[in-house]
C-alpha cells in the first residue's frame, strides 16, 4: 500500500470527521482490524476523497444521500457533523435529505431528518424544537 496515499487520506479523514473520532479510531486498531483501517484510509480518504474533481463539500452532500438511503444511522451521523466541517449549511443538508426522501422512499427521509435535525441543534446551528 502507499505510504503517502495514506497520509494524504489521514489527513482528509481528520479534517472531516475530526482528531478525536480518528483518535479513537487509530487506538482501537488491533490485528483483526488493521488492514481494513489502512485500506479505508487509503482508499476511501486518500484515493476517493482526495481527488480534485468534487469539493469536499459536495462529497460530504453525496455522503448523506448515500447513507441515507443504505439506512446507516452511526455512519450518517458522523457524516452530518464532517458535512458541516466542509462547510455544508443547515439549509443544503435540509434539500438534500429533502432529495433522499423522495428518491430513496419516505422511511429513509424521516430518519435522516431525525438524526441531522438533532446534529444540527447539538452543534448550535438551528435553534432546539420545542
Amino acid at each position: 500500500m502507499s505510504e503517502e496515499l495514506y497520509q494524504r487520506g489521514l489527513e482528509i479523514r481528520r479534517a472531516v470527521l475530526g482528531d478525536d473520532y480518528v483518535e479513537r479510531a487509530i487506538r482501537n486498531v488491533d490485528d483483526f482490524n488493521r488492514d481494513f483501517q489502512r485500506l479505508l484510509t487509503e482508499y476511501c480518504w486518500g484515493a476517493v476523497w482526495g481527488r480534485e474533481g468534487l469539493s469536499r463539500k459536495q462529497r460530504s452532500l453525496n455522503n448523506l444521500c448515500i447513507l441515507a438511503a443504505l439506512n446507516r444511522a452511526q455512519e450518517f451521523e458522523l457524516h452530518v457533523r464532517g458535512a458541516l466541517r466542509n462547510g455544508c449549511t443547515p439549509e443544503e443538508i435540509r434539500e438534500t435529505l429533502l432529495q433522499v426522501a423522495v428518491y430513496a422512499g419516505m422511511p429513509a427521509g424521516v430518519e435522516a431528518f431525525r438524526i441531522a435535525h438533532r446534529v444540527l441543534t447539538e452543534e448550535g446551528r438551528i435553534p432546539a424544537s420545542g
